[in-house]
């Protein structure tokens, strides 16, 4: 008696279940949007079967400024692509570190932190990956060390900025 195949190599199905290239001018706008803040969606269960990560870019306009938060269990990875990024994390949110294109920012597990884009005339373009599929975000109840103006980031893993 011969076994099923399991696997895709078993399978043959390499060729649609291996490797996949996203277009950069093919991520997907339909994920959570609001208005200052462009977000696409390159990797993540629907378009690829990811089950551990989604991926994607976000734009954000000046002055963007997110309310006080943590992603519980996740961890995320920013990358600055263009402009200036202001992280500001701890209990009070009383450390900050900027970074600027080129630059790596990573955010461990329940880190209770604040995401500014630091500049008041350029927009601020980032790829962002983060650890599970699933969308995360823990509203705390602690004064912003930077208030929230102008646009609230708001997404996914911020519904209430």
């Amino acid at each position: 008696m011969s076994k099923s195949p399991s696997t895709p190599a078993e399978q043959g199905a390499w060729k649609h279940d291996g490797v996949r290239v996203i277009p950069g001018d093919r991520l997907d706008p339909n994920t959570a949007q609001t208005p200052g803040m462009d977000r696409k969606a390159a990797i993540n269960f629907a378009r690829v079967g990811a089950n551990k990560l989604w991926a994607g870019t976000v734009h954000i306009h000046p002055n963007a400024k997110t309310g006080a938060h943590h992603h519980g269990p996740l961890e995320s990875v920013i990358y600055v692509v263009k402009g200036r990024a202001r992280m500001r994390w701890g209990e009070a949110l009383e450390f900050v570190a900027e970074a600027g294109p080129g630059d790596f920012i990573y955010v461990p597990p329940f880190v209770p932190h604040q995401e500014i884009n630091a500049s008041a005339d350029q927009t601020l373009e980032c790829v962002l990956v983060r650890s599970d599929g699933e969308a995360v975000a823990v509203n705390l109840d602690i004064e912003p060390a930077e208030k929230p103006e102008q646009v609230r980031w708001i997404d996914p893993t911020h519904p209430h900025g």
